[in-house]
């Protein structure tokens, strides 16, 4: 067959570019957004491994790297694996993302259980209500701590409807997935740090700079937090009511 014959073909049927495609499937990529901040938000826990005292190897290097993660195990007194040798521990990241706004919360964590990412969810629930957003729906993948009756118990508590994933389809959480990308970027791998600790205290500004000062591409190079602020402006102004103007006054005074 001619290939201007299948090009024409794969314009008609708008998959004429591998960026809008699945690359893995082949299908036409659906993106979908809903309408307003709460409507839905995604959860996941993503890790990474701790920074020894003395930085890792991603910035000294694979030998000084590993007698720093020595030196740490040393110091600590923490355990080893089998061939002896020396474990730091994960960072367990639960970071949980508004589908409409991108609005991003996340805390670290020393596990991934139900009961701990019930309490993540809590206080996300929390978090989002300070800034006057109902969390409605939450999506998660097929992980043990979201299959938990902790979990199922705690949606129904908080009055939300826990929705999954197919499995083996991260498209379907594919926000959150992007998020994961960007935070090891911005945060987790941006730059030299000394230890675990000096790495944890940066979370906070940085999830700071993503929600109030980093263009986001999907909402028109706005930062998150500016769709928040437009439906809370456009909520506190229906709640006032129609405005009225006031009445002019006649030239030449009153009557």
């Amino acid at each position: 067959m001619p290939a201007s014959t299948v090009h024409a073909v794969l314009v008609r049927c708008r998959i004429n570019r591998l960026a809008w495609i699945d690359r893995v499937t082949g299908e036409p990529l659906r993106r979908y957004e809903h309408d307003h901040p709460g409507s839905l938000i995604h959860v996941d826990v993503t890790k990474f491994g701790n920074i020894p005292d003395g930085g890792g190897h991603r910035y000294v290097g694979r030998q000084q790297g590993d007698r720093n993660r020595i030196a740490t195990t040393e110091r600590t007194g923490g355990p080893r694996n089998r061939w002896h040798n020396p474990l730091i521990g994960r960072a367990y990241v639960h970071t949980v993302i508004d589908d409409h706004s991108r609005l991003a919360y996340a805390e670290i964590c020393s596990d991934e259980k139900g009961t701990t990412a019930v309490g993540v969810l809590e206080r996300a629930v929390a978090w989002f209500a300070e800034r006057g957003v109902n969390v409605e729906r939450v999506l998660s993948d097929n992980g043990s701590a979201y299959r938990s009756h902790a979990w199922r118990d705690a949606c129904n508590q908080l009055g939300i409807t826990h929705k999954r994933t197919r499995p083996y389809r991260p498209q379907t959480n594919g926000k959150i997935e992007r998020f994961h990308r960007t935070l090891g970027d911005g945060w987790a791998y941006a730059r030299f740090y000394a230890s675990e600790t000096e790495r944890r205290a940066a979370l906070p500004g940085w999830l700071h700079f993503y929600n109030h000062h980093r263009p986001h591409s999907a909402i028109g190079n706005q930062p998150p937090i500016t769709r928040l602020t437009n439906s809370l402006d456009i909520t506190a102004s229906r709640g006032r009511g129609p405005r009225r103007r006031a009445p002019r006054a006649r030239r030449g005074g009153s009557r």
